[in-house]
């Protein structure tokens, strides 16, 4: 009974998804990420967790798409429909035989991200691009595949240790709209337990119901009036090459 109201609010929730009453909604839409992939992303292209290939539906007209994805992540989480399965850390592919390395939102979710980077770096051709991104402040989530956070600079020294160059690495989120994310999605997550659990505590709903719409646009005011703080960001996204 539990699992099947938490189930329900997590269909209710998923309809809320692109309003201030989703515990997720200051994350906005991907528009931007897409933008850049089909702006950055050409010639042999691979996809790194390519899950459903949304990415081969971005490329520019010429490209040519390789899905690749973990089994027992892709296929038992997410359906994903690549066109290896393969670790990241041993790619199936032959040295400098790839313009472009797409990977987004993975880095976390690898046992191994320094061999990855590394076998990123030897399947690129010279000037090959990586487009990554990856979270920095935001839960576990698709536990228990999920291994680690790093700054900025630990993201960069794993980069540069890999030997590529960092061209651009910018925050994924502001400041202020990533204080209520977390706050929001704490709230949310909280709530969702109390529904499995059936606990007293669904009693305190109706009050997280109205927060979390209160911090999410509180929030999302922050960030256009305040400056946001370089310390604190959702995640990051990173442009490297190889010379």
């Amino acid at each position: 009974m539990s699992v099947c109201a938490g189930e329900t609010v997590m269909r209710i929730a998923r309809y809320l998804r692109h309003t201030p009453l989703h515990p997720q909604w200051l994350l906005g839409s991907n528009r931007s990420i897409v933008g850049w992939v089909a702006h950055s992303a050409a010639g042999r292209v691979l996809d790194i967790g390519c899950a459903d290939r949304w990415i081969e539906r971005q490329l520019p007209r010429g490209s040519e798409y390789i899905g690749l994805d973990y089994l027992a992540t892709g296929k038992h989480m997410y359906g994903s429909r690549p066109d290896v399965f393969a670790d990241a850390s041993s790619l199936p592919l032959a040295g400098e035989s790839v313009d472009t390395v797409v990977m987004l939102e993975v880095m976390e979710h690898l046992r191994k991200p320094r061999e990855a980077l590394q076998e990123i770096t030897r399947v690129l051709r010279p000037q090959g691009r990586l487009l990554l991104t990856i979270p920095f402040l935001y839960p576990v989530h698709d536990a228990p595949h999920d291994y680690q956070r790093l700054t900025i600079h630990g993201l960069v020294r794993d980069v540069e240790a890999a030997g590529l160059r960092v061209d651009a690495l910018l925050p994924a989120l502001g400041s202020a709209e990533t204080a209520g994310l977390i706050c929001c999605l704490a709230l949310g997550g909280m709530s969702l337990r109390a529904v499995e659990r059936r606990s007293l505590s669904v009693l305190l709903l109706p009050l997280t119901i109205v927060a979390i719409p209160v911090v999410n646009v509180i929030a999302w005011l922050g960030g256009r009036l305040l400056p946001s703080w370089d310390a604190i960001t959702a995640g990051y996204q990173l442009m490297a090459s190889k010379p």
